[in-house]
Parts: structure tokens; sequence; C-alpha cells
């Protein structure tokens, strides 16, 4: 059996991510592919005290949050129940909704990045995306939806802290790019041109 392709869904707070993963779930059912769609944090224990940290309820130091990050990310990869791992073994596509460059970018901002990429360094040595797909998106659009769609704003959602975000993605890209796949794609479009242009962008990792 061979096995299932690995699609990690990158961009700031805001940028779309989370639709665009949506709609390529569905494109890839009518093509006949069957896919997990998963993202970070997990709701497992782990990620359910992220979440609390990030919406302010439970108060933790920048180092934390990122060792937390990565705790989350090696349970999501690992655990029996339903770990990413045994499914891309079993043939199976997944598609997440952020992963480590997540983690490079936002606790980068507060640390070394290089600190940040060596404390993922299992979760990248144990499974890297066939490809990454991110979402540049202007942090005002950005900024304008999350208003749109959500009651709070996370930790992370300010529009000055997004900006310094999406330049530590870039960044990280660069270090990086020689190891992995990362395809960009204007995310300040309407979202089925978006969605297009994804489609064309990532045929050839599919193969």
């Amino acid at each position: 059996m061979s096995k299932g392709k690995f699609i990690a869904f990158e961009g700031i707070d805001g940028s779309g991510k989370s639709t665009q993963v949506k709609i390529l779930n569905e494109r890839m059912k009518k093509e006949g592919n069957y896919c997990y769609v998963t993202m970070e944090p997990t709701d497992s224990p782990i990620g359910s005290l992220i979440h609390q940290i990030m919406t302010g309820r439970i108060k933790a130091d920048n180092r934390t949050i990122a060792a937390l990050f990565v705790a989350d990310r090696l349970d999501h990869l690992l655990n029996d129940l339903n770990g990413i791992v045994n499914k891309v073994n079993e043939g199976i596509t997944v598609i997440t909704d952020r992963y480590y460059f997540s983690s490079y970018a936002y606790h980068s901002v507060d640390m070394s990045m290089d600190w940040v990429i060596k404390a993922n360094e299992q979760s990248s040595n144990i499974l890297r995306p066939t490809v990454t797909v991110f979402i540049d998106t202007d942090p005002d659009i950005a900024i304008e939806r999350i208003a749109k769609n959500r009651f709070h704003q996370e930790l992370f959602e300010k529009k000055s802290r997004l900006m310094k975000v999406r330049e530590k993605y870039f960044e990280a890209f660069e270090k990086l790019g020689k190891v992995e796949q990362i395809v960009v794609v204007d995310g300040n479009r309407d979202e089925q041109k978006i969605a297009a242009d994804i489609w064309e962008k990532i045929k050839p990792f599919l193969q």
C-alpha cells in the first residue's frame, strides 16, 4: 500500500485557512480521494490546555506555550487513537490546519527561531508535509475577517503581531526552503479564486 499525502495549511489568523481546508477536502472527495482533516492545536488534553492559554483563561510564559505546542504536535503525530502518522501509513491523505511552520512563525516573535525549529525537530523528522500551502493575506484584511467571524480575539490575533508573524513565516521559508515543499498563494482574493490557485499548485504533489 502506498502512503497517503500530508498537506499542511499555514497562514496568519484570518487568512482563510479553515475555509480552504474545507474546500480542498470537498475537491479531493470529488476526485475520489478519502481525506482526514485535522488541526492544531488539537482537541487532546494538551491542545485543550493551549486553547485555554490562547483565550486568556490561563496565564503561561511564551516558552511554556512553545513547549506545549511541541508536545501537542508529537501527540498529534503519534497517538494510537487518531495519530496522523498511522493514517498516512494506511494510505489516507491528511490535511491539517497548521503544523510546525506555525510554531516557527508565531513563537519566534518572542524567542529564537532556531530554538523553535530545534524544539520541533522530532516532528519534522517523523513526518514532513508532502506540501505546505501558505495563504499570504494582508494583516488588515485578516483582522477584518476575524472581527466578522469571532466573538473574541485570541492572544495572537492583534494586527501588529500578525504583521510580525507574517514576516517570520517568510524568514522560516527562507531558512528551510531547501528541505520543505512550500507553495505561496495570494489570500487577498475571493475564496474560490484562492481555492483554484491552491488546486493548480498542489496537483503536482498529489501524483
